[in-house]
This record gives C-alpha cells, sequence and structure tokens, in this order.
C-alpha cells in the first residue's frame, strides 16, 4: 500500500530529474562546440517550458492533494498550457529543425519535445486538480507567452538572434511575425480553454493512474 502510494511522487521526481539532465547535457554540449549562449539557450520557449514543468513535477511530488490552494491548481494549469503547446507547436512546426532550435541531441530532443510534454498533460487528465479554475484564469495565463513574444522581438532587435523560424524578424519582417502571431495566439487560447475545461470538468476526481498521488 505504502509502496502505490509513493510511486506517483517517485515517478513525478524521475521525471524532473530527466528534463533536468537533459537540458544540462544540452548546455554541455554547446558549450563543447563552442557554441553555448546561455541568454539565447534560455530564450527559448521550449527550455522555459521545461523548467517550469521540472518544477510543477517537483512540487506534485512532495504536495499532497488536499493541501494544494487554488493558486497553486492555477499555477500548474498554466505550466501545463506552457509545456503542452511547447509539444504540439513542435510537432507541427519545428520538427526537422532541432539543430536551429538547439536540441540536435535525440534523446534530448525526445524528452524536452515529446516525454516531459505528454507527461504533464496526462497528469493533469488523471490527478486533476482539487479547484474549480475561474474562466478568468485563462486570460492570467495568456499574459506568459504574451511577455515571452514581446521579449523575444526586443531582445531580437538588440541581440540579432531570434528562437525559431515564426518570429525571425530577419527572414519575415515584423509583418510576418505579426501575422503568424495573429494566427497562433486564437490557438493558444483556444488551448488554454481545453486545459482549463478539462480541469473543471474532472476537478475533485480520483487519481486514476500511476502519475496520480
Amino acid at each position: 500500500m505504502a509502496a502505490r502510494r509513493f510511486a506517483p511522487s517517485i515517478l513525478r521526481v524521475a521525471l524532473a530529474t530527466t528534463a533536468t539532465v537533459a537540458i544540462t547535457y544540452q548546455l554541455a554540449v554547446l558549450h563543447e562546440r563552442g557554441t553555448l549562449r546561455v541568454g539565447n539557450f534560455f530564450s527559448f520557449f521550449t527550455i522555459q517550458s521545461n523548467v517550469l514543468a521540472v518544477c510543477l513535477l517537483a512540487l506534485l511530488a512532495i504536495v499532497r492533494k488536499e493541501e494544494r490552494t487554488p493558486t497553486f491548481d492555477a499555477a500548474r494549469g498554466a505550466v501545463t498550457l506552457f509545456i503542452s503547446t511547447t509539444g504540439v507547436v513542435f510537432a507541427l512546426l519545428l520538427e526537422g529543425h532541432q539543430e536551429t532550435v538547439q536540441t540536435a541531441v535525440p534523446w534530448v530532443d525526445t524528452v524536452v519535445h515529446k516525454v516531459i510534454p505528454a507527461a504533464v498533460f496526462l497528469d493533469w487528465l488523471l490527478d486533476p486538480p482539487r479547484h474549480r479554475l475561474p474562466w478568468r484564469t485563462v486570460g492570467l495565463w495568456l499574459t506568459y507567452p504574451a511577455a515571452w513574444f514581446a521579449y523575444t522581438l526586443v531582445r531580437g532587435a538588440v541581440e540579432g538572434w531570434y528562437p525559431y523560424p515564426f518570429v525571425d524578424v530577419h527572414a519575415l519582417g515584423y509583418g510576418g511575425v505579426l501575422g503568424r502571431a495573429a494566427i497562433l495566439l486564437p490557438c493558444f487560447a483556444a488551448a488554454a480553454v481545453v486545459v482549463a475545461w478539462i480541469g473543471n470538468r474532472r476537478v475533485g476526481a480520483a487519481p486514476r493512474s500511476a502519475l496520480a498521488t
């Protein structure tokens, strides 16, 4: 019984550790190649969302469900949205660009773009939040990707570097980048609504998987 109780936490810690090792290994590879620029590396939405996912998985491993506050559940939903979107956007728009997005090591690519996004989303499904999320939470979730987009354009103008092809002002111009953003933003908003809807529909349900506490 005790082993069954602690197994989910162990799995979450294992996933968090795997993601941490993957990110650290990729940093080491870039350093060895002489191409590491820490500011660039941590400007990727992929890396940021995986770092947030590591923190979330670690917290889920130590914070029992009955101790999770509405704020905790809202933050968890946000990270679930960000990391899930990372997986979907990579699959649809960036597959084959691993070198460009600095995740060319195959197992690192698999971890940060597939395993962690799938695991965190599955965890949200099978161990749903304790509290219902008000719909205004969706708007709050969208402030982070909006801030990332603004940061990317400002930093790109200063550094002359952009993390992804669809935000590359050099190749697309500001009009092209803003046009793509106008398409991606509603998609991001729709994804946020789906994550919130799933959480609210399953709120309070008993955990059903090895990832659940």
